[in-house]
């Protein structure tokens, strides 16, 4: 069962009692950051707690591992229009320990596909269209040195500013204790 009937109740409800009067915020982020981190469901209210992180004082963007896997893809261009249209002067790129996509491999994930009706043709579409499934899907070899290859993609990224700073960070999923891998100024 689907859970889209629960929450358009819910939502009827949030807005008929005005609940989202409290999460008012400005267009810009207040602190003038984006922050690149994982979809990881136990970062969702910890991450901003740990951050110190109010509604509407930084852009957040999430990807699996918090990996930049395309320099010309959707997240490096939030990340510019972050830069650019939204007045961001920092960047942060949080991954975290206990990281699903360390170690991650395309086969496992090629073979839920396949357990789920994706054949080798639609496959084979995918790398005829000049995307190689094999490294799209993989992961990376350690948390720390996937924070550092996306914070050198953005570092090295030909549309970034020079003045704009990139941090390196690992928070713990449990605790939020953040480690600095790359101090970026």
């Amino acid at each position: 069962m689907s859970q889209l009937e629960q929450i358009l109740t819910h939502n009827r409800h949030f807005v008929e009692n005005k609940v989202y009067e409290q999460f008012k915020a400005e267009r810009y982020p207040r602190k003038k950051l984006v922050i690149v981190t994982c979809m990881d469901t136990r970062l969702t209210e910890l991450l901003p707690r740990a951050l110190d992180l109010k509604n509407g004082d930084a852009k957040v963007l999430k990807t699996a591992g918090a990996l930049i896997s395309q320099p010309y893809g959707s997240i490096m261009r939030s990340v510019l229009v972050g830069i650019t249209k939204l007045k961001a002067r920092e960047i942060l790129v949080i991954g975290h320990h206990d990281c699903g996509m360390v170690g991650l491999t395309a086969e496992p994930v090629l073979d839920d596909l396949a357990d789920r009706g994706i054949t080798e043709a639609d496959i084979a579409s995918v790398n005829e269209a000049g995307v190689s499934v094999d490294k799209w899907l993989c992961g990376c070899e350690n948390v720390e040195t996937g924070v550092m290859e996306s914070v050198q993609l953005i570092q090295n990224h030909p549309l970034v500013p020079e003045d704009v700073l990139v941090h390196g960070l690992v928070i713990h999923p449990e605790t939020g204790e953040l480690t600095l891998i790359h101090d970026g100024r």
